[in-house]
């Protein structure tokens, strides 16, 4: 098995600007999913607007609608990251940066390790540890889940999103 360097904070950042875009994107069609099937449980009666402007401010002001919106916004966003982690080891911001992550062992995440990855980042925020660790670079969500980014090679990069055919 080949070493990789591991991967610096701007490298890191730049691919989380790409991924979030994709998040982003992800979330706002989870959004209309939900705010059309809320849409058809008003039209069946299973809610009311009760003098609640639309369907969105009905979910504003329903805590049980509104804690739901956004426990789909995070496991989708969560579940977006744990698929490629758990697959290749790269996002497609990560693809686009060359960077994988990978256990310390250099194996692919496990899908609770990937979750728990996800979760502990912190929006991305655990990555600013890879400032004060410039020996090591680690982020914070590396140290908790035993992971590491590596920077790969042009070669490898390719090998792997090649892979993905098979």
């Amino acid at each position: 098995m080949t070493s990789f360097p591991r991967a610096g904070f701007i490298r890191r950042l730049a691919s989380l600007i790409y991924d979030a875009l994709v998040v982003i994107a992800f979330a706002m069609l989870t959004t209309i999913v939900y705010l059309a099937l809320v849409q058809g449980m008003v039209s069946i009666g299973w809610f009311t607007l009760e003098g609640h402007e639309d369907v969105t401010a009905l979910i504003q002001a329903t805590p049980a609608l509104y804690y739901l919106r956004a426990t789909l916004l995070v496991t989708v966003s969560v579940t977006f990251f744990a698929y490629f982690w758990t697959k290749s080891g790269q996002t497609i911001g990560m693809r686009a940066w060359r960077l994988k992550v990978q256990r310390n062992d250099g194996q692919l995440l496990s899908w609770p390790q990937a979750v728990a990855r996800s979760l502990t980042a912190a929006l991305g925020i655990g990555n600013l540890v890879v400032i004060v660790d410039r020996k090591h670079k680690r982020a914070l969500q590396d140290l908790i889940c035993k992971t590491e980014v590596v920077l790969l090679s042009k070669e490898e990069n390719k090998k792997i999103y090649n892979s993905l055919d098979d």
